[in-house]
């Protein structure tokens, strides 16, 4: 039941990384560069993998939620590579990782600063 946030939000990136470049600017016209989208996009997906692993009591859920977003990183550039007009790029990947991170680090913070 846990898990459900995350499938749905993968299956959103999936969606979206399936979508050529014109079609994603038709999707959304206001936006010009959608390398911050990498940041917000992984930046959710660490948090609901956080959010999945930590409700199931797993010993490390930070990590784990970290390799996940890597593993469904690696396998979202490899969707890239079927899809005209978009490519796999390392550039995305770390920026996927960075935003899995930066949401990882948030959740992490934010549980010290309740503890003390």
């Amino acid at each position: 039941m846990y898990w459900i946030p995350a499938i749905f939000w993968m299956a959103l990136i999936f969606y979206l990384s399936g979508r050529t470049g014109s079609e994603l600017q038709y999707l959304f016209p206001l936006i010009d560069n959608f390398n911050p989208g990498h940041l917000i996009a992984y930046f959710v997906l660490g948090l609901l993998f956080y959010l999945a692993l930590h409700r199931y009591n797993h010993r490390h859920p930070y990590w784990q939620a970290m390799l996940f977003c890597f593993l469904y990183g690696i396998t979202d550039e490899i969707h890239q590579y079927f899809v005209p007009t978009r490519y796999p790029d390392i550039y995305d990947l770390a920026r996927d990782l960075l935003g899995a991170g930066l949401g990882l680090a948030t959740v992490y913070l934010l549980k010290r600063r309740t503890k003390s």
